[in-house]
């Protein structure tokens, strides 16, 4: 499922198994608006606020409710197909890439705000060393490194920074 960052791709069917499997565990039924919601959280890798959630629902089906998305939101966390992670700005950002990527970490510049995800066996080592060092077993893995923009340290200029100040105007 992680293709090139931010592309639309199909959704991986493992998805909406598990989640079918969690929401009947549960109780609960099936409905379309939560097929479309699934649909809309997992067909790109990347990551999105809840009312991004909805834009992109919105425009497979008008209809999509901001109820419903929060709802389904978590739905999904607890089923554990979809995880909530902090990046900085003071918004819940959720990320639909830990089905493949469970251990997987994120860089974020604090200059323009891009997030690079990265997986490094070393850093998982060493996780897990501090964490039994101290008497813990680790039960999920995640972490975060906030950091600044080489490039614009060096020349000055980072388009992505530019295009982040484009887009907020």
């Amino acid at each position: 499922m992680l293709g090139k960052r931010g592309q639309w791709q199909s959704m991986d069917p493992e998805i909406k198994e598990r989640f079918d499997i969690f929401i009947k565990k549960r109780g609960l039924r099936r409905t379309g608006q939560r097929d479309l919601i699934v649909e809309a959280a997992f067909s790109s890798d990347e990551h999105f606020t809840a009312e991004e959630l909805w834009n992109r629902a919105r425009k497979l089906d008008p209809k999509a409710s901001r109820a419903t998305v929060y709802r389904t939101i978590a739905l999904l966390e607890e089923s554990g197909l979809l995880r909530e992670i902090d990046l900085g700005k003071d918004e819940r950002v959720y990320d639909p890439n830990f089905l493949d990527s469970p251990d997987h970490n994120h860089l974020i510049c604090v200059d323009c705000g891009k997030v690079v995800e990265f997986e490094d066996q070393n850093a998982a080592v060493l996780i897990d060393c501090i964490t039994r060092r101290l008497g813990f077993r680790p039960s999920s893995k995640s972490m975060r490194i906030e950091a600044c923009c080489d490039q614009l340290r060096k020349e000055g200029i980072c388009a992505n920074l530019i295009e982040m100040r484009l887009g907020k105007s």
